[in-house]
């Protein structure tokens, strides 16, 4: 199993240091889908001092989510009309990741979320009350019945599928043009991460698969999955795409691939495993 996905510095997920610290810290500035670094052409870092780069005036929201390698790790939330200029350039979550490195870009989807939790649970599912947001606790709190909530967290498996030297490849009518990849589903309620396998892949293509292996999983912040990753082998059925999650898939060889997704995804990863696979 790997750890690939992993942080590879300390990451404690609470921080209750919501104000000033005794030193400099990350800022995780966002504003919609946009992610704000500091640099130029030669490279973007996340920005790390003592007090925000963005005026007070432009922040609609701001706390500390955790604290990384000793250092807190503050989220900021623009306001949707504020105008920022450089030192400070925006970039999409998908784009950062090729300049501020893996652990920065699992922070950054963090910050991502949490904000998308902010904005889609303001108030009570259960009776109508404006939530409460916790101030040290990552949680919402409805003072009409006392119901709480966390950011939500939707499980997905994600699956290679292989038949001798072959892999399983489909393409989402959402996939830029030409792109393939592994199969991948949301976890139902009173489902196992297995049963979920099973059934995706067989609803998507009615192929059966067996010897379900768990590889490993990966945060994913679009918007808000923790994708888990498996292999299986090819038991038996006609390869029959379903017409909606998947316009189309086929079997494809490693002297046959089609366009494949980026590097930073589980989905990459799963590909890469199966083609090294083959080459021992």
């Amino acid at each position: 199993m790997s750890d690939l996905f992993s942080l590879q510095k300390p990451f404690q997920p609470h921080c209750r240091q919501t104000t000033a610290a005794a030193g400099p810290m990350f800022w995780f500035i966002l504003q919609k889908d946009t992610l704000y670094l500091e640099g130029n052409s030669q490279g973007f870092v996340v920005p790390f001092a003592l007090e925000p780069p963005v005026d007070a005036e432009q922040i609609k929201y701001s706390r500390c989510i955790g604290v990384y390698d000793g250092v807190p790790c503050m989220v900021i939330e623009l306001d949707p009309s504020a105008v920022v200029s450089s030192p400070l350039n925006g970039v999409t979550m998908r784009a950062a990741h090729g300049h501020i490195g893996s652990d920065h870009w699992t922070i950054a989807g963090r910050a991502s979320q949490v904000l998308r939790w902010r904005r889609d649970h303001r108030f009570c599912g259960r009776c109508g009350s404006e939530m409460v947001e916790d101030k040290h606790d990552l949680l919402c709190r409805c003072p009409g019945c006392g119901y709480f909530n966390y950011p939500r967290l939707s499980p997905a498996v994600i699956m290679s599928v292989v038949r001798g030297d072959e892999i399983l490849l489909g393409r989402s009518p959402h996939f830029p043009n030409g792109m393939y990849s592994v199969l991948a589903g949301y976890v139902e309620p009173g489902e196992t991460l297995e049963e979920a396998v099973k059934r995706e892949v067989y609803e998507e293509t009615r192929i059966e698969v067996t010897d379900i292996r768990y590889i490993n999983s990966q945060s994913w912040p679009f918007p808000h999955s923790l994708m888990v990753g498996f292999s299986a082998r090819y038991a038996s059925g006609e390869l029959q795409p379903d017409g909606d999650e998947l316009e189309d898939a086929a079997w494809f060889t490693p002297d046959n691939l089609p366009q494949l997704p980026s590097r930073i995804s589980i989905s990459r990863h799963l590909i890469e495993l199966f083609l090294q696979s083959l080459a021992k």
